[in-house]
């Protein structure tokens, strides 16, 4: 055990006592929860003139119920405060505040203006639109299709009968049939662990030992293989002591309700478990074009942000490996003897999201970052995304993203992969999938995009690394926390709600 190894450990044990540590502290602050020093600099700065609500003053105008004519983005709000509008009385702040004063500025009033950084949402009234909604290439309506499942569920996955895979992260694998009916748990998968703990005031609950993702092989219907991504966890197995888990993939067939066959595609040795909370753990599985299977890997190491920039370790990674769980030939760290083999891309925080591309053979992700800095990423082999020592966000006391210097990391911007889509202010962006189906035509090889905390469905078209479109196609439904097609090309989504879990499809207008 290397020295940083001992002392991250030794850190984790003085600050992991109070709500499971620095994870908990991060979500609470990420979910908007605390805005002090942000609305402190607001009223320093701003307030006199346009409000200490944002509502307007006789010297200025409101900042929100208003559209903004010179752009809404948090870069055209940060151009519009550096260099001001004089001609109508506002002078410009590049001189008088620093770049990153006017940002986080910026991410503020974005925040108030969208109305993102309130709460989880875990408990909002859940109300499923009626009749047709209406958008740019499509409109539709929403179905229920599934009811009666675990308030948290985590991911759908289509088979061909029309029948979904689901996970729930505390119970375990069912199957939903075509009819939308929940199968009984299938047995004898790996543990999923129910006990938790229930953050106050915001009902969001955190653990170890989860079940994330379920995939149902490109070949499903010849082989019947079933991969499960989950939060392996095991007591006293390592020098943390107590409950700790790390992401462990496996694959397996189910059989009259059992699950059998089991093998192991992937998995980190027990020095690498953490008490962590599974929430920061990613979790997420997709498959190329050739059966390579890609694996998201979250900031789940034994302190918040070691051994997402070291190579070495799994954490806030994208791993790949072919189907059985061997190495590619091809991946882009193979040759480096200090390096995971499997390491497909690094600098990782929270990838809630993780899409392989068939049409052009690209692999994407979506990733929550902290305050701001939410992204959709094209993952390109061998590159650093970033975290934890640059963010569009920034940190949940305001401060700019800066970890490079207590890393002793040299921050060079032209290393560092740049997300093709920054969603700033946060929205929490959750699960995605490429539309590929006859449903929604206008829709294909596009992104639907899924969102948690904002409660949103986006739709992104992309070239190459170009965005050509965004709309947002439904607001105010509840937590998404997946999103697939089916067989039929019909778009589900899986709800997370107190009331209990469920999946929704998107239904074209004219049908029926």
């Amino acid at each position: 055990m290397t020295i940083r190894r001992v002392l991250g450990i030794t850190v984790l044990a003085i600050v992991g006592v109070v709500l499971v540590g620095i994870g908990v502290v991060a979500y609470l602050y990420y979910e908007g929860l605390t805005h002090e020093p942000l609305a402190v600099a607001y009223g320093e700065n701003c307030g006199v003139c346009h409000g200490e609500n944002m509502e307007g003053t006789g010297q200025g105008t409101p900042l929100v119920g208003v559209a903004f004519r010179h752009g809404e983005t948090v870069e055209e709000i940060a151009a519009s405060i550096a260099n001001g509008f004089p001609a109508q009385g506002m002078p410009g702040w590049s001189d008088i505040l620093p770049e990153t004063e006017i940002r986080k500025l910026a991410i503020y009033i974005s925040e108030r203006r969208s109305d993102l950084g309130r709460d989880f949402r875990v408990g909002m009234a859940l109300e499923i639109p009626e009749g047709t909604l209406h958008s740019a290439l499509h409109d539709f309506r929403i179905e229920t299709f599934a009811e009666g499942l675990d308030p948290w569920p985590f991911s759908i996955a289509p088979l061909p009968d029309g029948a979904f895979l689901v996970t729930e992260k505390k119970r375990g694998l069912r199957i939903v049939s075509a009819d939308g009916e929940p199968s009984p748990l299938i047995e004898g998968t790996p543990v999923a662990h129910a006990d938790a703990f229930t953050v106050p005031l915001v009902a969001l609950e955190i653990g170890t030992g989860w079940m994330m993702e379920v995939a149902a092989h490109p070949d499903y219907a010849d082989n019947g293989w079933v991969y499960l991504h989950f939060g392996d966890r095991c007591t006293d197995c390592n020098a943390v002591g107590g409950a700790v888990s790390m992401n462990k993939v496996v694959r397996g067939r189910i059989d009259a309700g059992r699950w059998v066959d089991e093998e192991t595609i992937w998995s980190a040795p027990l020095e690498d478990y953490s008490d962590m909370p599974d929430l920061a753990a990613g979790g997420r599985l997709c498959f190329d074009e050739v059966r390579r299977l890609y694996i998201s890997v979250g900031m789940k190491g034994p302190v918040n942000y070691y051994g997402i920039q070291d190579l070495s370790e799994p954490y806030g990674k994208i791993h790949r490996v072919q189907d059985d769980g061997t190495v590619p030939a091809d991946n882009p760290f193979l040759d480096d003897a200090d390096a995971q083999p499997t390491a497909w891309t690094y600098g990782h925080r929270s990838p809630q999201g993780l899409e392989c591309d068939h049409r052009t053979g690209r692999v994407w992700s979506t990733e929550m970052g902290p305050r701001g800095g939410d992204e959709i990423n094209l993952l390109l082999p061998g590159r650093n995304y970033g975290w934890p020592i640059y963010s569009k966000g920034v940190d949940y006391d305001g401060t700019p993203v800066e970890y490079w210097k207590e890393l002793g990391i040299a921050l060079d911007l032209e290393q560092i992969e740049q997300p093709v889509v920054d969603l700033t202010p946060s929205p929490a962006v959750s699960s995605f999938v490429f539309y590929e189906g006859d449903a929604f035509p206008a829709w294909r090889n596009q992104m639907l995009v899924g969102t948690l905390k904002a409660t949103e469905l986006y739709r992104v078209e992309v070239d190459g690394d170009r965005v050509l479109a965004r709309e947002t196609l439904i607001e105010d439904l509840a937590r998404i926390r997946d999103v697939e097609v089916g067989v039929d090309g019909l778009v589900y989504l899986l709800l997370e709600h107190a009331s209990g879990g469920r999946i929704v499809r998107l239904v074209p207008a004219s049908a029926g």
